[in-house]
C-alpha cells in the first residue's frame, strides 16, 4: 500500500473547497489571504496554490484590483454548463452501460450506495458524492476524454447542485431517480439510461431557473435534448436531483 502525503497546499485546497460549497465564503467579496493564511497555519505560497487550483475549477476567480473572489451564481452559467451535461453525459453513459465491466457495474452501485448513505448527512459531502456517482456511469465506454469533459462540468456544477438541493425533500426525490438510472444502466438499456439521465439533468436544470428567478420554461436546446420517456410520453417536470 502506498501512502500519499497530502502537502499543505492539498489539504487548504480542501478546506477552502468546503467553505465555499458550504456557503461560509460570500460570494463576490475579495478573499482575505492573510487573515486566511493566518487562520490555517500556513504560509501564503500554499495558500495561493489552493486559490490557484479553486480558480481551475471555476469556484473562484481573480482580477487585478480584487484579487481572489467566489463568483456569483448566474442563471446564465447554470443553463450553459447544464446545457452542456445534456449534449454529452446521457448518451456517454448509455454507451458505457453496454460495456461496463463487471468490476464497473460494482463501482457503479458502490457509488450509489455511499450518496444514499449521506443524503441526509453533509450537504458538501452529498455534492462529491453525486459527482462520483454520475462518473461512475461513464466506466466503461473507454471514452476518456468524455469522461473528462463531463467530469469538469460536474466542477463547474457543484455550486448549482448545493443549491438545487436546499428544498426540503429533493434529496429523497434525487435518491429515487438515481436508483432508476442505475437500475436501468445495469440491466443495459441503452435507451431507458438516455431518457432517464437527460430527463434528470433538464429538471433540474428546470428547478435551477426558479431558484434563480429565472422563467421556468425549457430553454430550446434543454428541450430538444430530451427524449420522450419510456412508453413514448414525456413524464411531467417535478422537483428532483441532480
Amino acid at each position: 500500500m502506498k501512502i500519499v502525503a497530502r502537502t499543505l497546499s492539498d489539504q487548504a485546497f480542501e478546506v477552502i473547497r468546503e467553505r465555499i460549497l458550504a456557503t461560509r465564503i460570500p460570494p463576490l467579496i475579495p478573499v482575505r489571504q492573510e487573515a486566511l493564511a493566518e487562520e490555517l497555519g500556513i504560509s501564503k505560497i500554499p495558500l495561493r496554490e489552493a486559490l490557484a487550483r479553486l480558480e481551475q475549477e471555476g469556484l473562484l476567480r481573480s482580477n487585478a484590483n480584487r484579487g481572489y473572489f467566489v463568483p456569483a451564481l448566474t442563471a446564465a452559467e447554470a443553463e450553459e454548463v447544464f446545457a452542456l451535461r445534456l449534449k454529452i453525459e446521457p448518451d456517454a453513459a448509455a454507451a458505457a452501460s453496454l460495456d461496463a465491466s463487471d468490476a464497473q457495474r460494482e463501482a457503479a452501485c458502490a457509488a450509489l450506495l455511499s450518496l444514499e448513505a449521506a443524503s441526509h448527512g453533509n450537504a458538501v459531502a452529498v455534492v462529491s458524492l453525486n459527482r462520483a456517482f454520475h462518473l461512475a456511469l461513464l466506466h466503461g465506454a473507454g471514452r476518456q476524454v468524455t469522461a473528462q469533459l463531463v467530469e469538469r462540468l460536474h466542477v463547474l456544477a457543484e455550486r448549482y447542485v448545493r443549491k438545487h438541493l436546499e428544498p426540503e425533500g429533493r434529496d429523497v426525490r434525487a435518491d429515487s431517480e438515481h436508483r432508476a438510472i442505475l437500475d436501468a444502466w445495469l440491466a443495459r438499456d441503452a435507451a431507458l439510461v438516455t431518457g432517464l439521465l437527460t430527463e434528470h439533468i433538464a429538471e433540474t436544470l428546470d428547478d435551477l431557473r426558479l431558484q434563480l428567478h429565472e422563467p421556468a420554461s425549457r430553454s430550446a436546446v434543454a428541450s430538444a435534448s430530451t427524449p420522450p420517456a419510456a412508453g413514448g410520453k414525456r413524464r411531467p417536470a417535478r422537483e428532483n436531483g441532480s
